[in-house]
């Protein structure tokens, strides 16, 4: 989902890139969940689950930002180092906690931001700000496998998900338009 952000926020396609980073974000979860359920962890699936992580919820997240000029260039590489360090300190040492809030959840919070301001680089800089902030602190939040026994949550996040995309879908125009 990740290169596939990319290169629709290369081609201008902003609203597509922030949906795609939001699916990736359902499939970060499922992935981990169908794992763990199939006793199916691996050191080599944890590294690939990070590079994965690292291209969806760190480059592909940081090109939602618009670089215009140097100084805006310098916050975008501020918060694609914030994921880097987040994904390469991430244990707290106790189970089902987390140091620092995770990459993907930040991510969450920046495209939800772009789709529902419609891109406001305001906006979006002061939620990439926090959302920096929140990643490199030191406190604990609560691990996926704890979210991912509260089904309801999950339901109600696929359902909002849903209206909005249907509220922000554009259509094209049809070719056999009645006069």
């Amino acid at each position: 989902m990740g290169l596939s952000s990319i290169l629709c926020t290369l081609n201008g396609q902003h609203l597509y890139a922030c949906w795609l980073i939001l699916f990736g974000f359902l499939l970060d979860l499922a992935d981990g969940a169908v794992a763990r359920q199939l006793n199916a962890c691996s050191a080599l699936g944890a590294k690939l689950d990070d590079f994965a992580d690292f291209t969806t919820f760190g480059i592909a997240t940081s090109l939602l930002l618009q670089a215009h000029g140097i100084l805006s260039s310098v916050f975008i590489i501020c918060y694609v180092m914030a994921v880097f360090i987040r994904l390469c300190f991430f244990s707290s040492g106790i189970p089902f906690v987390y140091r620092g809030l995770p990459c993907p959840y930040a991510s969450v919070v920046l495209s939800s931001t772009f789709v529902l301001t419609g891109g406001n680089c305001f906006f979006l800089h002061v939620a990439a700000v926090v959302m920096i902030l929140f990643m490199t602190d030191q406190g604990n939040y609560p691990h996926d496998r704890i979210l991912e026994t509260q089904l309801w949550k999950k339901t109600v996040y696929i359902g909002e998900t849903a209206v909005q995309a249907r509220k922000h879908a554009t259509y094209p125009p049809s070719e056999c338009q009645v006069s």
